[in-house]
């Protein structure tokens, strides 16, 4: 799992038709300035995690929003909470 199939979680789940991998700065926020992503699109964002990478999150917790930053730090935390599951596992 790396950034490229973050932003193409993002452009497919949310049919962003106009917008490329290319056009999705790793570093800008997702929300509001940047791509301008709402509320709607987080929540339809957080499924999307949830059924392709397993990932949980708690959408009254604050760090949530740190996570949903920008796709670099999405990213990371997918990367992490993959991790954790693995580690879970084993």
């Amino acid at each position: 799992m790396n950034e490229l199939e973050i932003k193409k979680l993002i452009i497919e789940c949310l049919e962003l038709e106009d917008i490329t991998p290319d056009d999705i700065n790793s570093d800008e926020p997702l929300f509001v300035d940047g791509l301008g992503l709402d509320s709607i699109d987080a929540l339809e964002l957080g499924v999307a995690l949830h059924r392709a990478y397993g990932v949980k999150m708690d959408a009254e917790d604050e760090t949530t929003r740190e996570h949903f930053y920008s796709v670099e730090s999405l990213t990371k935390f997918v990367a992490s909470q993959c991790n954790q599951s693995v580690e879970g596992v084993v």
